[in-house]
């Protein structure tokens, strides 16, 4: 097969590895790709917001498959495109990528579904959502209702970190995907990442993992696309998966087939999990990053058969083939992450990294430039590890990092504790 992948980070670089391993596939592509990505695959400059030059691409370079890996390409509606130009895609259409798109909608659809999340509000205008909160008290949570790359959650432990999010969302700090907010209650217990593939009717489970939000150790300062991962989850017993399935996840998809818009693709279920029962933090309709990165790590070739039983909607047919492994990812973020930070400074110590299938360096913002890499992004690298245990994924992924020089450049040292 030639297979055409769409996006440029970790997420996209941890595919690539895992479907390359896969004899189904021939040529590989991916769109724009980055530095680490090149060393294994073919980069193309087009604009993957731009589903008339994906199709044309597409068509003119013979490809049979197309995976999407971001989430503004699927709001965008270049599935949709691609369906229509006759292509294999694996990624849902636009009505039913509303399930990130939209906070609002996903939360009427869970009312509508009867699946366990936060008590909510939905606001147009600043002034009523200062008075909801003000009325609600905090702890709060304060969402972006549109996409925001990950970042537009402010979780307001007081009433002043509440209203600053508010006048930041209002004042356009998200862009347009402030110009609505969701307020919701604060959930306690304990986050897991649950990713299942859904093909419009079955759901297949591929896996779990916990993520780390917070920018610094001991999950202190601002929230970021996310710091590191591991997989799988220990949070996420038997009992609690089968029914985060059968309480959330079918009936949400039920929902939006009853409504006409089945959803097909990677469904990220973000759950919140205390006293055994799982409630919904959000939906996302792509797999995280850098949670894919593990995924891939434990699941390697296998993923393209399962991506492609997706598209072609006979999940039923597949079973996924799991090891007893643990996998671990460390993310190397730019000096000043998540917020302003400087581009261009010079990566050293990657050419003597193992690349294995226990150890892996995968790029998320980088570009080559005279011969030596450089960071290009907020994120930048995710050391990835896997090993018998999780202590051994841990040691592995932490000597690796620790041999990147790189000033430019900080990680946390704690990944995997909760587990740990």
């Amino acid at each position: 097969m030639n297979i055409l992948i769409l996006g440029s980070g970790g997420r996209e670089h941890s595919l690539a590895w895992a479907i390359k391993q896969n004899p189904k596939c021939d040529r590989l592509i991916v769109a724009p790709g980055n530095a680490g990505i090149a060393a294994i695959a073919e980069c193309a400059d087009i604009n993957i917001l731009d589903g008339d030059a994906v199709a044309t691409f597409a068509e003119e370079n013979a490809v049979d498959f197309v995976i999407i890996g971001p989430e503004a390409p699927l709001a965008a509606g270049v599935a949709d495109r691609l369906r229509a130009a006759g292509l294999l895609v694996f990624g849902p259409s636009a009505a039913a990528a509303q399930l990130e798109a939209s906070k609002s909608f996903t939360k009427a659809l869970c009312a509508a579904a009867n699946a366990p999340t936060a008590g909510y509000a939905h606001f147009t205008d600043a002034e009523a959502a200062r008075a909801y909160i003000r009325a609600q008290g905090a702890p709060i949570v304060v969402k972006a209702d549109g996409l925001a790359a990950g970042k537009g959650v402010i979780v307001a432990m007081t009433l002043d970190e509440a209203l600053a999010a508010i006048d930041d969302m209002f004042d356009g700090s998200f862009g347009d995907a402030g110009a609505e907010v969701v307020i919701e209650e604060f959930m306690e217990g304990e986050e897991a990442s649950f990713f299942l593939l859904c093909d419009g009717k079955t759901v297949l489970p591929i896996g779990t993992a916990q993520d780390h939000k917070r920018a610094f150790d001991g999950d202190t300062g601002p929230n970021t696309g996310g710091m590191g991962a591991y997989s799988p989850a220990p949070v996420m017993t038997d009992a609690i998966t089968q029914k985060a399935i059968t309480e959330i996840v079918q009936p949400t998809m039920d929902e939006m087939a009853r409504r006409g818009t089945p959803f097909q693709g990677v469904l990220f279920t973000g759950l919140m999990i205390k006293n055994g029962q799982p409630r919904l933090v959000e939906y996302n309709v792509r797999f995280g990053d850098p949670e894919c990165q593990v995924l891939m790590m434990r699941l390697g070739g296998q993923i393209l058969d399962l991506l492609q039983a997706c598209a072609e909607q006979r999940l039923d047919e597949v079973q996924v083939n799991w090891a007893d492994d643990h996998a671990l990812t460390i993310v190397m973020a730019a000096n000043g992450y998540p917020g302003a930070y400087t581009n261009g400074s010079v990566i050293n110590g990657l050419h003597q990294q193992p690349e294995n299938s226990f150890h892996m360096v995968f790029h998320a913002g980088t570009a080559e430039k005279d011969g030596q890499i450089i960071a290009t992004g907020g994120r930048v690298l995710g050391m990835t590890a896997r090993g018998a245990t999780l202590e051994e994924a841990h040691e592995k992924a932490y000597a690796m990092a620790q041999t990147v020089d790189w000033p430019g450049g900080f990680y946390r040292s704690d990944i995997g504790w909760r587990a740990l």
